[in-house]
């Protein structure tokens, strides 16, 4: 559990809390004085994990929202007496290995990665901007989860890596001018992470996180003030050269990788 004297961040809120890594925030974030605001599709899965964040001592509510849904995501964040940081997490992954990519799981991808974050991140950032300072100087703060995936054009995932990539620079973009208005934005980018996505990978997967490895790393990063959160370092690195490569030798690497399969919930790098 997150000890609330490591930063002053009270009114938290976690999209995709019901599993995975946004599990991990929401148990790492509970704590005496924290007020989570917790959201997923899955009722009994996100009630699995807001009792554990209640008996850290944290008051926990709980909505059931589909991040595609952008009146009902703005109408999440203006219910809420005030909001410190949002960890905009909810995502799903798909792969096709050799095939085309079918233009619904295309669709799907793009609703949920890219515009599901702005459903909630935008309505976000106009409310923290008109909040008084908190106790670090800010109005708010928003994280939103990318992947390492966003640093290489992956033939095998064209759309998750695009889908990513998106969110990545609009986050990084847009915190230069948010900070003048109190709000920071950081772009969490993290490599392999155990979660239901990455079980149903059929590729090795180097330097695997745990969800609470993670969760204690993007934390620690939001805390220091960091723009892009990347991790680990080696598969970071690993990213960016792959990202240097020529389109064509991207498309021949990745008739050696297996495909991914159907759509799956989760947040993160092909770690889904």
């Amino acid at each position: 559990m997150q000890d609330m004297t490591a930063h002053p961040w009270r009114h938290i809120a976690i999209t995709g809390a019901s599993s995975g890594l946004g599990r991990a925030l929401a148990l790492a974030s509970a704590a005496p004085g924290a007020c989570l605001y917790l959201t997923g599709r899955d009722a009994a899965r996100l009630d699995a994990t807001a009792a554990p964040c209640r008996a850290a001592g944290a008051t926990v509510a709980t909505t059931l929202l589909d991040v595609r849904d952008a009146p009902a995501s703005a109408a999440w964040i203006a219910a809420m007496p005030r909001l410190d940081l949002l960890l905009a997490n909810a995502g799903i992954s798909g792969g096709t290995g050799t095939a085309s990519e079918p233009a619904d799981q295309v669709r799907a991808i793009f609703d949920t990665n890219l515009l599901g974050v702005l459903n909630t991140a935008l309505p976000a950032l106009d409310r923290m901007q008109q909040q008084t300072p908190g106790p670090d100087g800010l109005r708010g703060r928003i994280g939103v989860v990318s992947s390492l995936a966003a640093f290489v054009a992956s033939p095998s995932a064209p759309a998750y890596a695009a889908s990513k990539a998106a969110v990545q620079r609009w986050a990084e973009a847009t915190d230069a001018s948010s900070r003048h208005h109190g709000v920071r934005l950081h772009a969490v980018c993290p490599g392999f992470v155990r979660t239901p996505m990455t079980d149903a990978n059929r590729f090795p997967m180097p330097f695997m996180l745990s969800p609470e490895q993670a969760a204690e790393r993007i934390l620690r990063g939001i805390a220091a003030g960091r723009l892009r959160i990347a991790f680990p370092r080696r598969t970071y690195w690993l990213s960016r050269l792959a990202g240097a490569l020529p389109p064509q030798v991207l498309a021949w690497g990745a008739g050696a990788v297996p495909a991914k399969g159907a759509l799956a919930k989760g947040t993160g790098p092909g770690q889904e």
